[in-house]
């Protein structure tokens, strides 16, 4: 994974298959497209490369009002590699960027920074200042610029276009199951396990306490595994939010309370995996009632994985 600005662009040498987008979320539709990706690659000895942006245009354009992110780029890059993408370069996007021309875009970007000979996009593809380019323009330029390109349409699921978007309003909707059916794995959060004030152990429910570097896509408390501390996951609930009842918070934290577990993990990097949702944040009148209805979440969470290990039996 490589990071560079439009104007310290390389000068491409060896010939890419290459795609470009967020791939925010790497699903479904997008592993469709990434398996196509090397599958040509290799074909016409090239090298498979992924395009990306940082931050994401609607990033750059809308600030704190653009969509949550669904993955850091870091384990972007680690998905696509484990699909045999080698190749990912990241490329700042600023105002230079967003002011090229569509076929400036295409000359400097594509074919002079990252030598492309095969481009694939998404049926939904724009590209260049304010979105100008589309798939025939695309295609017209490869003709003149020396490139083939291809468009693969989008992947639907029970009649529905697996996208971001619909990802990111399941997991609001708190349909977990949905969304990880569209991802191919359930939605998970990575980060490091960090110092908090001690308050769930005071409580009863000591928690690993995890930092978020970018607004989440989902809040409440949730049914979770945990990867990382053991090598099996570990059973737990979880609460994602402001923590509204006592010392509320300006950014979201992750809270991970584990079924069994007594470690100490401070620093360790883990992996928190949500598998249902419980209920909303909300806000008690004292921490009473508060401890109360974590017994009950831990309670119905401990049930949840019960029931799967019945199902999983039968």
């Amino acid at each position: 994974m490589k990071r560079i600005a439009i104007d310290h662009l390389p000068v491409g040498t060896v010939g890419t298959a290459l795609t470009l987008g967020n791939f925010d979320g790497v699903h479904r539709g997008h592993q469709a497209m990434l398996e196509y990706l090397v599958k040509e690659a290799g074909v016409r000895g090239l090298v498979p490369m992924v395009l990306t942006f940082e931050p994401y245009p609607r990033e750059f354009f809308e600030g704190t009002s653009a969509p949550p992110r669904l993955t850091s780029l870091t384990r972007k890059y680690l998905w696509m590699k484990q699909m045999g993408v080698d190749q990912m370069r990241v490329l700042r996007f600023n105002g230079a960027l967003a002011a090229l021309s569509a076929a400036d875009f295409v000359r400097r970007v594509l074919v002079q920074g990252f030598s492309a000979r095969w481009v694939l996009v998404g049926d939904d593809f724009r590209f260049g200042a304010r979105r100008q380019g589309d798939f025939p323009l695309l295609r017209e330029l490869g003709q003149t610029l020396g490139f083939e390109c291809a468009s693969l349409q989008s992947v639907q699921m029970a009649g529905e276009r697996i996208s971001s978007s619909a990802i990111r309003a399941c997991l609001g909707a708190g349909d977990l199951a949905r969304a990880a059916t569209l991802l191919g794995r359930p939605f998970s959060l990575v980060g490091r396990v960090g110092y908090g004030h001690q308050l769930g152990r005071t409580l009863g429910f000591p928690t690993l306490n995890l930092a978020l570097r970018h607004r989440p896509p989902l809040a409440g408390v949730f049914v979770v595994e945990v990867c990382g501390p053991t090598p099996h996951p570990l059973s737990g609930v979880a609460s994602l939010g402001h923590r509204p009842t006592v010392n509320p918070l300006d950014a979201p934290l992750l809270e991970v309370h584990l079924f069994d577990f007594d470690q100490t993990i401070y620093g360790q990097r883990v992996e928190v995996r949500f598998l249902h949702k419980l209920r909303d944040e909300r806000h008690f009148a004292n921490t009473n009632q508060l401890v109360a209805q974590m017994h009950a979440d831990a309670a119905a969470a401990r049930a949840y994985f019960a029931q799967s290990l019945i199902q999983d039996a039968s």
